[in-house]
């Protein structure tokens, strides 16, 4: 399924669970790992100016620095590293988010794989605080064509085969590429996707039964037409229901199916040719417990364009506008 995984670490006195979960996904994968760490950067205007990770001190960055840096992380997964020798440990300074983004588009990596990226993050042994997503996995996610796992959590290996995917569905154009990867995805893992959506319930006193039995039958209808082409001859199910919060429904949804993955489309605006996190995405990123793979925009789908048309995925049929032009566009790359 992948060939390159790369994945962003910050942690060098403990293990990350980020780095973990990607060994497994390579070696399952039987693709190529690179991990990448930037160093901690003591000042805004020198990027090569850094806190040596055992003393804090400030310092310049030399190359033999950042080759003993590179030893430990190389210690601190030599189990990992020697199950799959094919992998690569860069070490650089610099603004994370765009030397992690300058990496794999060096190495073309198809995945990349975030967790913890600050150190009250690593205290509390969660990827992010105070219900932020994080200005470097943000700044990944908005620049960053490949598909973002992020993760909050070690992951068992057996729960990485993705059995069960959950698709966040809010009939974007971003949406429409969260449900082609969750596609190649489950044809890969022989997996069953839910593909959910919540329909939207107004506080009014007005709004009656009848109404919401109304809106549920048009959301069946839209979310449908929607996904039918796209998960043609795979397992899958559909699920709506009404609730007033995307993030907490999602969430809700994935615990009933006990999904191992959640997929979705990373942005839903666009704004002078830029792409924005949705609210929706970092909520549900930093509250769940299975990993979640957010999908920036038609370019994220070139690598897999192989296993989605070899599954028989009719390009376009039945989606709106700016889909067709998702589906052109992949034909011509």
């Amino acid at each position: 399924m992948f060939k390159k995984v790369l994945v962003a670490t910050d942690r060098l006195k403990a293990a990350d669970p980020a780095v973990l979960t990607a060994a497994n996904i390579a070696d399952q994968s039987s693709a190529k790992l690179h991990i990448i760490h930037v160093l901690e950067s003591a000042s805004i205007k020198n990027r090569d100016i850094v806190k040596h990770y055992q003393s804090g001190d400030e310092m310049l960055t030399t190359s033999a620095y950042e080759k003993s840096v590179k030893t430990v992380i190389m210690q601190n997964y030599a189990r990992q590293l020697k199950e799959n020798e094919n992998c690569e440990v860069k070490v650089v300074s610099g603004f994370p988010w765009h030397e992690i983004g300058r990496f794999s588009r060096e190495v073309g990596s198809d995945l990349i794989v975030m967790g913890p990226h600050s150190s009250k993050a690593q205290e509390k042994g969660v990827v992010r605080v105070a219900g932020k997503l994080g200005s470097t996995v943000e700044g990944v996610i908005m620049h960053e064509r490949c598909p973002v796992m992020i993760i909050n959590h070690d992951i068992p290996a057996e729960r990485l085969r993705f059995q069960k995917i959950l698709v966040g569905i809010d009939f974007s154009e971003s949406c429409a590429c969260a449900l082609w990867f969750a596609v190649s995805l489950a044809r890969a893992f022989q997996s069953t996707l839910y593909l959910f959506y919540m329909l939207p319930v107004p506080p009014d006193p007005e709004y009656s039964q009848a109404d919401y039995t109304s809106d549920l039958d048009a959301a069946s209808q839209r979310l449908h037409a929607f996904c039918r082409d796209a998960v043609a001859g795979a397992d899958h199910e559909y699920s709506i229901w009404g609730g007033a919060l995307p993030h907490v429904e999602i969430l809700n949804s994935a615990e009933k199916h006990h999904a191992d993955l959640i997929v979705m489309g990373s942005h839903t605006k666009e704004k002078q040719g830029k792409w924005y996190t949705g609210n929706a995405v970092e909520r549900v990123a930093f509250r769940s417990k299975c990993p979640v793979a957010a999908i920036t925009d038609p370019g994220a789908l070139r690598p897999f364009k192989e296993s989605v048309t070899n599954g028989n995925i009719q390009a376009g049929t039945n989606f709106h506008d700016g889909e067709k032009r998702i589906a052109a566009e992949n034909d011509d790359g």
